[in-house]
């Protein structure tokens, strides 16, 4: 009788089964489209050029042409600790997913006991004359399964909306290494700034010195005054201050470089350099965009799926208003002695148990407001990622065009200085002018040396933040799919030190071996490493 009533059971579960495996309450997701700007899809001046297309994936700072970036932005991406945190963060939630999706499979488990037990001989109501054992054995086996039918889906939206939040992490780790690199290319250019205005300083100081020469030679010949000399004097010592100061300041953005790619501070030094436009060229982006921006931006990319996982959410809270049904069922045999084999030792109970609360308070309901809520917000929160990502832009653009004229301009007002202070001095030199014009001359001249060489330097700079603005080459198609999330196989017992590749996340992050070794090596990024004892 039990057995037949079991099977009728087992009929009408295994029929609600096959009718509500899939029935999903999650509302169905699209990726939100949004209205390109005036001029963005093949008009003006953000036409369809493909300037992205030029930049090598994941080596963009390879336009500079220049070895030593290009050397310290590999060791960056192999040995960052930044970096390499967040690909184990990334791991981290390829595991959490797995663990989520593991609530889909039977949940086995397996026991075992034995016990020796004696009574004590002064206890209570005993009977001597009957020959009670105070000595008994307990020796059992058992085995147990529970599963959870997922009828409404709501473990399978769960592990889709950690898997989404994984995909997140990808881009998170792709985004992390664009503004890594994007930094240290911006450091790296502000260090070669900083080096021509030092040689813009030694250029001077050495102008000056001749000055504060002449000055004296005039008061000794009694044509020229005492005033003349400390003016002179001034400028250079000014001259000679200002320099002291810009290479603290080298120092520091070397400090910060050296950190960034996993270098001790005090072993690592860069060689400077005199001239930046010399080093650099002139990098000039395309003004046309792509219509493919946002598949080119891993902050847009983190949005996007952050907004999809938001939508799973909403079909979890959905599940909770349904019955909770686990099925289960527990076997085993127990003797006092080692006599097991036999059918009459043996237990076992199978069962099912379905859950509906009947009132709550709200509680579920509040929830399922708050998904809805949730997803909401993190539609704003692209749309403001998204328009971010046209003002990144158009930033760019802004800062590439301009400040490639005022590079122009600077370099006019410079050949103008020069002139200036090259007449006035001979003037003053021929006893036809006062020195005090030849002072303005000079400093007139420094002043618009620097900011040409500063003006060099913010033409590179926001050439950087143009490419960055544009991903750097990176696309979403480089994000795992679904199916790879998983870092390990259900059955899978060996190899879990590291998860399974993923997407372009590197596994076990730490690629010593590699061709930039060593990591914390003395090096002046001039030639070879120093013979240096590691530990």
């Amino acid at each position: 009788m039990a057995g037949r009533l079991w099977g009728r059971v087992s009929l009408v579960i295994g029929g609600l089964s096959l009718c509500l495996t899939s029935c999903d309450l999650a509302p169905h997701y699209h990726t939100p489209h949004f209205i390109y700007p005036d001029g963005w899809a093949g008009k003006g001046i953000m036409g369809d050029a493909q300037p992205a297309d030029a930049i090598e994936r994941g080596q963009w700072w390879t336009l500079f042409h220049d070895p030593q970036l290009d050397d310290l932005e590999k060791r960056l991406e192999a040995y960052n600790p930044d970096l390499q945190a967040a690909a184990e963060v990334f791991t981290q939630e390829r595991d959490i997913a797995r663990e989520t999706e593991s609530r889909l499979y039977p949940q086995l488990a397996g026991g075992a006991r034995m016990s020796r037990n004696k009574q004590s001989e002064g206890r209570l109501f005993l009977r001597r004359s009957n020959n009670t054992p105070i000595y008994e054995s307990n020796v059992a086996y058992s085995g147990a399964a529970t599963w959870e039918p997922d009828f409404w889906d709501a473990i399978r939206n769960q592990s889709h909306m950690q898997k989404n939040l994984a995909q997140a992490g990808a881009a998170q780790y792709a985004l992390t290494r664009l503004s890594l690199q994007a930094e240290l290319a911006s450091n790296y250019v502000t260090l070669r700034g900083i080096d021509a205005q030092l040689a813009v300083y030694d250029d001077s100081i050495r102008y000056f010195r001749t000055a504060v020469e002449i000055t004296r030679l005039r008061q000794g010949g009694a044509i020229g005054a005492g005033l003349d000399v400390s003016r002179a004097e001034n400028q250079l010592y000014d001259a000679e201050a200002a320099k002291s100061d810009l290479m603290a300041a080298r120092q520091i953005e070397e400090h910060a470089i050296a950190v960034m790619v996993n270098m001790v501070p005090a072993s690592f030094h860069i060689e400077p350099i005199k001239d930046i436009r010399m080093h650099f060229g002139t990098i000039r982006v395309q003004s046309g965009l792509p219509s493919t921006l946002l598949e080119r931006r891993p902050d847009v990319a983190v949005s996007e799926r952050q907004m999809a996982a938001a939508a799973r959410a909403i079909g979890v809270s959905r599940a909770a208003f349904y019955p909770h049904i686990v099925i289960s069922a527990t076997g085993g045999f127990e003797d006092s002695g080692f006599d097991l084999a036999s059918i009459s030792r043996a237990f076992w109970q199978i069962a099912v148990q379905a859950v509906e609360p009947l009132f709550t308070g709200g509680m579920r309901r509040a929830a399922l407001q708050r998904a809805w809520s949730q997803y909401r917000e993190r539609v704003d929160a692209y749309r403001a990622t998204v328009l971010g990502a046209f003002q990144d832009v158009e930033d760019g653009l802004s800062e590439t065009g301009l400040y490639h004229q005022e590079q122009l301009q600077q370099h006019q007002a410079v050949e103008a200085a020069l002139r200036t202070q090259a007449m006035t001095m001979a003037l003053y030199t021929g006893g036809l002018s006062n020195y005090l014009d030849a002072l303005v001359a000079q400093q007139d001249a420094l002043k618009a040396r620097l900011l040409e060489v500063q003006a060099q330097m913010k033409q590179v700079q926001a050439t950087v933040r143009l490419i960055r603005a544009l991903g750097g080459g990176w696309s979403d198609k480089l994000l795992p799919d679904i199916k790879s999330i998983d870092p390990i196989g259900p059955l899978q017992y060996k190899g879990l030190h590291h998860a399974r590749p993923a997407g372009e996340v590197p596994v076990g992050v730490a690629q010593h071996g590699s061709e930039i070794e060593p990591p914390l090596a003395e090096r002046d990024f001039t030639g070879a490493p120093h013979e240096t004892t590691h530990p």
